[in-house]
């Protein structure tokens, strides 16, 4: 076997392969099926992960806008002093509708502008969105303060509109 050469034979495996496999006989779509099949069983999705792109997918609104951030009052406003629990106060802009928000340890509260009846929803990461009652003159308040990275999802009319995600 030491320093042998073999004579080139072309490609080992493909004599009379030509033509095996035809468009009529062919099924892409059989192929699809049996290789996730396959990837199933030999490499399976973590059932977390699987959950947690469901989660992430149904936060997702192709027709949303996205709300700017037009206010924050950790950067934007000046510090007063001896207040050392001061609420975090947020504005949000997209098109004509404005939501004013203040952050507190206790929850949220705020409004929409102008006025108008509304749907909100805190949205937290992979929890589920809590809805928060809004009134006719836009105001609404929540009891439980969102806990990491939060966002709203406001729902006008036909509008949908999500704010940037920011930390509590």
């Amino acid at each position: 076997m030491s320093g042998e050469r073999f004579p080139d034979e072309g490609p080992v495996g493909l004599d009379g392969l030509e033509g095996a496999f035809d468009d009529a006989e062919f099924d892409a779509t059989l192929l699809e099926e049996e290789l996730r099949q396959a990837a199933a069983v030999l490499d399976p999705v973590p059932a977390e992960l699987r959950q947690l792109a469901i989660e992430a997918y149904a936060l997702h609104d192709l027709d949303a806008k996205i709300a700017e951030l037009t206010f924050d009052s950790l950067v934007d406003a000046l510090p007063v002093r001896g207040v050392t629990d001061a609420p975090r106060m947020l504005t949000f802009r997209a098109g004509g509708l404005t939501v004013d928000v203040e952050v507190t340890g206790q929850g949220l509260m705020g409004q929409v502008l102008p006025p108008q009846s509304a749907r909100i929803e805190v949205l937290g990461g992979p929890q589920t969105a809590a809805p928060v009652p809004v009134d006719a003159m836009g105001r609404f308040t929540s009891d439980t303060p969102p806990s990491g990275p939060f966002a709203l999802r406001v729902r006008t009319g036909g509008d949908v509109i999500v704010t940037e995600w920011l930390r509590a």
